[in-house]
């Protein structure tokens, strides 16, 4: 049977106990019981790209489940400069950490790309979080996954010497999570912009197009369309950390 279409060309996701990313998410694999119970108390939610599900700052009414698609968390400054925390893809839940600890929401999401989420209120994901042994550890690892990756972020935008070699780690981080093997290299697709690049290195637009660039001119990576080729991994790696 073909899957149903929606709003914005989506594939609609019509029940928890159908999904078919449940092998990537945090609550797949859960016991028949558990996941009905979710699938009875979430409210589903389909959005274009450029959607706020919540801002930085703002009370956590609840978490979202990223059903299909993906979804950026940026810090924002009083002087109006922004920060890419991460990017969530499809079988994430964000807002989470807030929603267990009844703090603010540390930081704006807004989705890069159609979605279709998932919304559980708060008092609803706590008591389905208090009636399930099996979810409560599922989300302390997710909460211990994205404590890493904030430690991985802060090191990244902190520590590496230069521009450059922060775009190295940034692109060699993209490669391990969505490289493809090409003819001639690692592809890489990003459809970021160099601005929304740059606000996820911490650095300016002007500086990643000129390394960009360089990069290119010296044969290490490849820019076709909305995709980057790898070309040299070795050598970009070593950009990391330079001597």
């Amino acid at each position: 049977m073909p899957v149903p279409k929606g709003p914005y060309n989506l594939e609609i996701i019509e029940s928890c106990l159908g999904c078919v990313i449940r092998e990537e998410g945090l609550f797949c694999q859960l016991p028949h019981g558990a996941l009905a119970t979710l699938n009875s108390i979430r409210q589903m939610s389909l959005y274009p790209r450029g959607a706020v599900l919540f801002l930085e700052g703002e009370t956590p009414r609840g978490v979202f489940v990223l059903c299909s698609g993906r979804a950026k968390l940026t810090a924002n400054s009083p002087d109006g400069h922004s920060l890419t925390l991460r990017t969530a893809e499809a079988g994430e839940v964000i807002g989470l950490s807030s929603v267990v600890a009844d703090r603010p929401y540390p930081a704006t999401a807004e989705t890069v790309s159609a979605c279709q989420v998932s919304y559980i209120p708060r008092l609803e994901f706590l008591r389905f979080l208090r009636s399930n042994s099996d979810v409560a550890i599922r989300v302390a690892k997710h909460l211990s996954m994205e404590l890493h990756q904030a430690w991985h972020q802060a090191r990244m935008v902190a520590l590496a010497p230069d521009t450059q070699a922060k775009l190295a780690q940034f692109l060699v981080d993209q490669a391990g999570k969505h490289g493809q093997t090409a003819g001639d290299g690692l592809r890489i697709a990003l459809n970021m912009t160099h601005e929304e690049i740059a606000k996820n290195i911490g650095a300016s637009r002007e500086s990643v197009s000129r390394i960009l660039k360089e990069l290119r001119n010296r044969g290490v990576i490849k820019v076709n369309g909305g995709a980057i080729v790898i070309l040299h991994p070795i050598e970009l790696t070593n950009l990391m950390t330079p001597a």
